[in-house]
């Protein structure tokens, strides 16, 4: 296996979820070019696992993803590319196949591998899997692993740092240790916890002794302002005043985090911080610390 790549087009969390399961694919075949195809815009996640990943190549949309809007001209050129690459293998760790299997067999590996549903479409019958709905998401790709032949490198996640965290409590005014961090927002809308139900924990917080701090990013204003309203004195208000690594730095220091069940809620697991998630999804076995 000289070049391999896994097609994991999804956000945040989700990518972290798979760090596990890319982490053994690593060990397995140390001297293998690992090329990750994910969304446009998180090639920063590429720089931060470059321990794992070697490259970076932004997918394009299909038609059945939610993800991104399509644009066909450039579906048939990243194909054309896929095509020219002939990777060795090719693993389909988007999800359950059902668009996305028929996809992944047109790039022309060597090898495929991954998951499917039921009695639809998978390209071979060797190197695919049924989807296993009642795993964990970390413990859903271990288990292709497993099937592929490939050694578990354990289940922890991993969230390398890229900046130093000495100064991070000073630059915002906190005190180490002495305050919560509240990231209310979620891409989804029907993730979101009511803003009034954050308020309130955020005011127990006040009351214990702790300070607030609101994280965001600047598209999640409105529901962090909602949240505000609702407080009995003003936190801090950081949403779209931090970058991934400050928030990540700034939850190290906390006394813990509360959120939806969102990426910032995998940081903090992969950081080892307490966690209250509130998952509004109906899934919380598969996303749950």
């Amino acid at each position: 296996m000289k070049s391999i790549a896994i097609f994991r087009a999804l956000q945040l969390g989700d990518f972290l979820c798979a760090i596990p399961a890319i982490r053994s694919l690593r060990q397995a075949y140390p001297n293998a070019r690992i090329a990750w195809i994910g969304l446009p815009g998180t090639q920063h996640l590429q720089h931060r696992f470059a321990n794992y990943i070697d490259e970076f190549i932004p997918f394009p949309g299909y038609p059945g993803l939610p993800e991104q809007p399509i644009e066909p001209k450039k579906i048939l050129a990243f194909l054309q590319d896929m095509q020219r690459r002939k990777f060795d293998l090719v693993i389909q760790m988007q999800g359950n196949g059902t668009y996305v299997n028929a996809l992944v067999s047109l790039f022309d590996a060597n090898k495929l591998a991954g998951f499917f549903k039921d009695s639809l479409f998978r390209p071979n019958n060797e190197h695919f899997v049924p989807y296993p709905e009642h795993l964990h998401e970390i413990e859903r790709h271990l288990y292709l692993m497993h099937h592929l032949g490939i050694p578990d490198a354990g289940k922890q996640l991993e969230f390398p740092l890229l900046k130093d965290d000495r100064h991070i409590c000073e630059k915002f005014h906190l005190t180490p240790g002495n305050f919560v961090c509240i990231h209310p927002g979620s891409r989804g809308e029907s993730r979101r916890w009511n803003p009034k139900y954050f308020a309130q924990i955020a005011n127990r917080c006040l009351e214990a002794g702790y300070d607030v701090a609101i994280t965001g990013t600047k598209e999640e204003e409105t529901i962090a302002n909602e949240l505000s309203a609702h407080m009995n004195r003003p936190p801090l208000f950081l949403v779209g005043q931090t970058d991934l690594d400050e928030i990540a730095l700034l939850l190290k220091q906390a006394r813990g985090l509360l959120s939806n069940c969102t990426g910032v809620a995998h940081i903090a697991y992969a950081l080892q911080v307490p966690a209250v998630v509130v998952s509004m999804d109906g899934e919380p076995h598969r996303w749950g610390p």
